[in-house]
């Protein structure tokens, strides 16, 4: 793991916007399409409006998420529509979005669809991910249902997912996914974020899921 502090939010939102386009733009360059695999939530919304303008060939970017709350994309927690609004925009709306959502009471029911339309842009290109107080990626949520499993070598890329502090149910990448990205940034704002990132540098991955992807990833930090 390696670890960018900057001196302001604005500052790190910019240089790390920069760093993505960089990452794409050189994926793009050995490869006809590239993946970009992107956390929901508001922290990374300044990072999506700057990245949303940059001078790359959108139309060959596919844009998944790494997770997804199971609610409707007119919903004010939906990943999906945070993105639409942030990132799919301006230059950036010539990306393709990957779904992780269709209509269905509960992930299970449209998981092997939602899995048969991600496989086709695996491995992911460029992946950026958020890490919560409690030391989740994605939807990897310590004490999460299925959290052992979704771990696992063999797990297969996405899984559905109930966590205590997770709210409504999840769909979310998995571990083999995420560690098989060819270039993985983590987005962390706080004091209380980075006391969680000193505190998991042993932790076992059950306890703290972002050690699954500790060993490659390059954490932004500002306070």
């Amino acid at each position: 793991m390696k670890l960018i502090e900057y001196a302001d939010r604005e500052m790190m939102m910019i240089d790390l916007a920069n760093k993505l386009a960089g990452d794409l733009n050189t994926a793009l360059m050995s490869n006809e399409f590239a993946t970009f695999a992107v956390p929901g939530g508001t922290t990374p919304g300044p990072v999506f409006d700057a990245l949303a303008g940059a001078d790359l060939h959108w139309d060959r970017i596919r844009v998944m998420l790494t997770d997804e709350r199971w609610v409707p994309e007119e919903h004010g927690r939906s990943n999906t529509r945070l993105i639409r609004k942030h990132l799919l925009t301006g230059r950036a709306a010539m990306a393709e979005l990957v779904p992780l959502y269709a209509e269905a009471e509960t992930p299970e029911e449209v998981l092997g669809a939602l899995t048969e339309g991600v496989v086709p842009h695996l491995p992911i290109s460029v992946l950026l991910l958020g890490m919560g107080g409690d030391a989740h990626i994605a939807s990897l949520f310590p004490g999460a249902d299925n959290l052992e499993a979704a771990l696992a070598a063999d797990a297969p890329p996405l899984m559905a997912m109930r966590a205590e502090g997770a709210g409504e149910p999840r769909i979310t990448l998995t571990a083999p996914v995420l560690q098989g990205a060819l270039s993985t940034h983590i987005l962390i704002t706080g004091p209380e974020k980075r006391e969680t990132l000193e505190r998991v540098r042993t932790a076992d991955p059950l306890d703290a899921p972002v050690r699954a992807v500790w060993s490659e990833a390059i954490v932004h930090w500002a306070e």
